[in-house]
């Protein structure tokens, strides 16, 4: 040591901090209604509850999530736009399954070393997901962990703040025999699974800028396709149809998700046959030797939302999501056969 310490040569950069907040400042600022009080920079962000006057019983709800090691996709091609779109997705579309509509999101992104550009590309992502969730970005944290993480490591992770009104919760309660089952199309592997991804290409020694034939565009960016965010079209879909119960489709994969909405006593059924998984899941599936029972734990196959909704509004709720550009199809029913949810038949070619 040839002099005194300080926490640049520690391995933080406080300017580098301070640029990234004022990069990252419209883009947050975009996202705020007349809720929010303030901007950024203070140590807590405001949201005036007052709306919440209008309820009769007003009920938060609360959802976390990060993105998994989709980060380490995104890393390894220096893309980091879109990674933010996925984590407000990945807990907007989890909020919305009881009916909640999103107020809120506040994120925390960690690097190994703070490159403000890079940092306000990934929050600028999150700030246009919460855009298009309908949401505020009301706050969060940029940090910098250096001897912790490697210099161009990342991760962030997010939390929001929604709310319901009591008698309009959806959940299991809601739920009978008899009610049809749609599927709401995926963009893709959205943001579960890749551990099993990255063990995929790396053994079978795949490079993410490769184009195969079966996907029709370079490996990485089908890996990087941001997560559809259904929580306006789930939202709609409650207000204007029968909707019981939403199943968002990450973690666990099909079945096991569509499970958490099915009341004691009841099961579900879903053909295989109604949809064609698109091309990235027989693309990992062949490449990593993986068969069916394991591709339909791990990831969503396609459908990365289930609503159950009253048998008699089902073709009227397939044309609410068609007409708001939201591919969907009638997948399956509940049934009385208290034997959770299973998958049947083979999957359309």
């Amino acid at each position: 040591m040839t002099g005194p310490l300080d926490y640049q040569a520690a391995g933080v950069s406080i300017e580098a901090g301070d640029r990234a907040v004022a990069l990252m400042r419209d883009a947050i600022a975009r996202t705020s209604g007349p809720e929010v009080v303030g901007g950024i920079g203070g140590f807590a962000g405001l949201f005036d509850a007052s709306r919440l006057t209008g309820y009769r019983r007003p009920l938060l709800a609360a959802a976390t999530d990060g993105v998994g090691t989709k980060v380490v996709i995104a890393q390894r091609l220096g893309r980091y736009g879109t990674i933010g779109l996925d984590l407000v997705a990945m807990v907007v579309d989890d909020l919305v399954t009881c009916g909640a509509e999103p107020l809120f999101l506040t994120d925390y992104v960690v690097f190994g070393t703070l490159v403000a550009e890079r940092a306000a590309e990934v929050v600028r992502g999150v700030a246009r997901g919460c855009e298009l969730a309908g949401c505020a970005l009301l706050g969060g944290e940029t940090a910098e962990h250096p001897g912790h993480l490697g210099a161009d490591d990342f991760d962030l992770a997010g939390a929001a703040t929604g709310v319901v009104e009591a008698d309009a919760l959806l959940g299991p309660d809601r739920v009978r025999a008899g009610d049809a089952i749609l599927a709401l199309a995926s963009s893709g592997l959205h943001a579960n699974g890749y551990s099993l991804v990255r063990r995929v290409i790396g053994a079978a020694g795949l490079a993410l800028d490769a184009e195969p034939p079966a996907l029709g565009r370079p490996l990485g960016e089908e890996l990087l396709t941001p997560t559809t965010i259904y929580a306006r079209d789930c939202l709609a879909l409650a207000a204007e149809r029968d909707a019981h119960a939403f199943a968002h489709v990450t973690g666990g994969g099909l079945a096991a998700n569509l499970a958490r909405v099915l009341p004691p006593g009841t099961g579900a059924v879903v053909e295989r046959g109604t949809w064609s998984p698109p091309a990235v899941f027989p693309f990992i599936a062949g490449h990593g030797g993986i068969g069916q029972e394991e591709m339909e734990q791990v990831f969503n196959m396609g459908a990365g939302m289930f609503a159950v909704v009253a048998a008699d509004d089902a073709d009227r709720a397939l044309r609410l999501l068609t007409d708001r550009g939201i591919s969907a199809w009638h997948a399956g029913e509940v049934t009385q056969d208290p034997d959770g949810a299973r998958l049947v038949g083979a999957y359309r070619i």
